[in-house]
């Protein structure tokens, strides 16, 4: 559902919802309860969703944007402020609207961006005191990526996603391209083409970038001719890379300029977004 047919009250509070790329993924193992065991670098971009929250004392949560075909409960935004509310014993409720803006299904993690913007944003609205160990935690049992975006800061992950470390990265632009298509992550971790033996690293230091991979990409490539063609667009200048489990392929470039001339050139055959990386989570200031 569109926000433009949708009043948001001004005493609603606006916050954002940054997206997130792989830079680096790799899958290291496996679990005894199946699993994969998940080596990653993230980083924040500046391409957002914007989170609307109107905090309520009835105790009811009411999503008003729902995406097509999912029920309010079953969203991630939702899911995400009930959880907060059970956890906390909290008595407040909230009215929840979402301004969507990173594309859904890329890989790029804008439904658990928008879950752990509500958490961080509901846990000062409605005073409840957790810390962001308690938070990543409730996060993590809504989704892998979810505890990232809590942390806040750009990062090496381990285990599933919630063993985090900060990381430091240089400011850099990309040119992400989505393609009309979804990429079914269940399709990918059970394909028999998959890598799932990586090395493990200690931990890597951006001065190596050029020995970074996603061990996905090549099974996406092989089984979706949409991820492909986005690939080899941005492969006529450079080396493009996909984030988390697709679909979106992105090129990472050291001045705006030369992002720019990239954009201006791929955009007119592809869905394409400019963004650069970010320091920390708006949240965080």
């Amino acid at each position: 559902m569109s926000l433009d047919s949708i009043p948001i009250p001004p005493a609603a509070q606006a916050f954002a919802a940054p997206a997130k790329l792989n830079l680096d993924l790799r899958i290291i193992g496996r679990r005894a309860d199946g699993y994969h065991l998940l080596e990653s670098v993230f980083t924040l971009i500046d391409l957002c969703d914007t989170v609307y929250l109107l905090p309520r004392h009835n105790g009811q949560i009411m999503l008003h944007t729902p995406m097509a075909g999912v029920a309010a409960a079953q969203d991630l935004a939702y899911r995400a402020a009930a959880a907060l509310q059970q956890a906390s014993g909290s008595a407040c409720g909230a009215e929840i609207w979402l301004h969507k803006r990173i594309p859904t299904g890329g890989g790029l993690g804008g439904g658990s961006s928008d879950a752990a913007t509500v958490l961080m944003a509901l846990n000062r609205l409605w005073q409840c005191g957790l810390d962001k160990t308690q938070l990543m935690a409730l996060g993590l049992a809504l989704g892998a990526d979810v505890p990232f975006f809590i942390f806040g800061e750009n990062a090496f992950a381990r285990g599933v996603g919630e063993d985090l470390h900060p990381l430091s990265l240089p400011k850099q632009w990309y040119v992400i391209v989505k393609p009309p298509v979804h990429v079914s992550t269940a399709v990918v971790f059970s394909h028999q083409g998959l890598t799932r033996n990586s090395e493990a690293s200690i931990m890597p230091v951006f001065q190596t970038p050029q020995h970074w991979r996603n061990d996905m990409q090549s099974v996406v490539l092989l089984e979706y001719p949409e991820v492909k063609a986005a690939f080899e667009a941005l492969a006529a200048h450079g080396k493009p890379m996909m984030s988390g489990s697709g679909a979106c392929v992105f090129l990472r470039f050291e001045s705006e300029a030369a992002a720019q001339a990239v954009y201006q050139q791929v955009s007119s055959a592809h869905q394409t977004y400019l963004a650069a990386n970010l320091a920390s989570h708006p949240f965080y200031g």
